[in-house]
């Protein structure tokens, strides 16, 4: 019986580690501002011959992303 916990907790703690090892660095979000646009796909099956995919593009400068949330009548 204490072999199986002491299994068991060998098995539960590579498994935490595997986890951990999959994250590139877990305090870093975003990305570093500059020129052109990221590409963003979702792409949606439903597995009986339905599905989409989409595409957006977010500019990678923080002014121009800020402009998008301005409504379009807004003046200057």
């Amino acid at each position: 019986m204490e072999v199986l916990i002491i299994i068991a907790l060998i098995v539960v703690a590579v498994g935490a580690l595997a986890i951990m090892g999959q994250r590139k660095d877990p305090g870093a979000r975003g990305s570093e501002p500059g020129h052109g646009d990221h590409i963003l796909e979702s792409d949606y099956q439903s597995g009986v011959g339905g599905g989409n995919v989409t595409r957006w593009t977010v500019p990678k400068d923080p002014q121009a992303y800020a402009k998008r949330f301005v409504p379009k009548g807004k003046a200057k």
